[in-house]
Formats: C-alpha cells, sequence, structure tokens
C-alpha cells in the first residue's frame, strides 16, 4: 500500500474512484449534494486553467464545508479534482445534451487540443494542489462516427464530450501527458500530492 492513512474522494465520477484503487489508495466516496445555482460556470475571460483550478477549489471548500456538518464521517483528508478540455482557447466542459455533444466533437475533429485537470487536497487546515496538462490529437471524424457515438450517450457528462477510456479511444492518433489525468485524476501527480501533504 503506497499510502496508509485513508482519505475521503469528494467526487460522484466511478473513474476517478477506479484510478484511486488502480494504485491502492485507501479511501471513500464522498458524496456531497451539488452547491445551488449553475453548474460549474464558466466566468468571463477566465483561462481554461484558470477555470479548472477554481473549479476543484471550490468543490474541495464545499466538500469541506458539508463534511464539517455531518459528525459520523472520520476527520481525514478530502481530495477533489476537477477536468476541462480547451480547443485554440475555448473551454469545452461538459455538454448539455447530444445536440452540443455533437458540436464540440466537430470542432475537436482532426484537431489538437489540450486537458486540464485540477486536483486540491485537504489536510486539516492545510490545503495542497497540483495541475496535469496532456495534448490529445483527434483524427478526423465523420458525421456518422459522431452520431455513433452520441447514440452510445458516452459523451453526456464528461468534458469535451469524450472519454479517452471509452470509445473514442479510437479517435486519438496521439497522446503527450498523463493519460489517467485525461481520464480525470493524474494519479502521479496525486500520489506526488498525498506525499507532499505528510501522508505515510
Amino acid at each position: 500500500m503506497l499510502i496508509q492513512q485513508p482519505i475521503y474522494l469528494a467526487s460522484a465520477s466511478p473513474r476517478r474512484h477506479e484510478l484511486l484503487k488502480q494504485i491502492d489508495i485507501t479511501h471513500e466516496v464522498l458524496i456531497v449534494p451539488a452547491p445551488a445555482g449553475e453548474d460549474e460556470p464558466i466566468h468571463a475571460n477566465e483561462s481554461a486553467i484558470d477555470y479548472v483550478q477554481r473549479t476543484a477549489y471550490e468543490k474541495l471548500e464545499h466538500a469541506k464545508q458539508w463534511h464539517a456538518q455531518q459528525p459520523q464521517l472520520y476527520p481525514w483528508p478530502i481530495l477533489c479534482a476537477d477536468t476541462t478540455v480547451e480547443l485554440q482557447g475555448q473551454i469545452l466542459a461538459k455538454p448539455k445534451n447530444l445536440q452540443e455533444a455533437k458540436a464540440f466533437l466537430q470542432l475537436l475533429s482532426g484537431q489538437e487540443h489540450h486537458v486540464h485537470t485540477a486536483m486540491c487536497l485537504s489536510v486539516g487546515e492545510n490545503h495542497y494542489k497540483a495541475l496535469s496538462t496532456s495534448t490529445i490529437r483527434f483524427k478526423p471524424l465523420s458525421p456518422a462516427e459522431i452520431d455513433i457515438y452520441c447514440q452510445s450517450q458516452e459523451p453526456l457528462g464528461k468534458a469535451g464530450a469524450y472519454g479517452i477510456q471509452g470509445m473514442a479511444a479510437a479517435f486519438v492518433t496521439h497522446l503527450t501527458g498523463s493519460y489517467s489525468g485525461v481520464m480525470g485524476l493524474d494519479l502521479h501527480q496525486t500520489y506526488q500530492l498525498l506525499l507532499n501533504a505528510g501522508l505515510k
């Protein structure tokens, strides 16, 4: 076991849960009620990196506040993360519907784009953060390929309207960076984050 201290993963993403299991990090998933208002709004003139770091930190602050109101929970560290896709400066967040998913995939077709994943960890009153950026190129996608992929419903709930661990892996011609980071949690950086926080 690389890290003996159990942690909470404040994320509903099954991919992040599976990634932590992959490196044998003892954890429990903390399902935190979503705050009121728009989900992960993008601020005016906000860069993709600023957006993903802010959103991850806001998730952590919200999770900490909710956790503090649950006396039955352990005082474990809390890990949060957020992922977004950037294409030529444009943020491609989670598509609102399949129509928007198709539009995102048409933009990504044959193009190189960046995937940013921000990770935030709270240990007591201390906060630790890391950022993972990967570069991906998609093959040119035909309208039929986009339609078939969207029919699978896989694009929904995923930044940029695709999941690299699913069918969209067939679209990737090149990847530089962290595969796990593109999935939603850079495992190397997460492990270093836990070590830097003093977890044994």
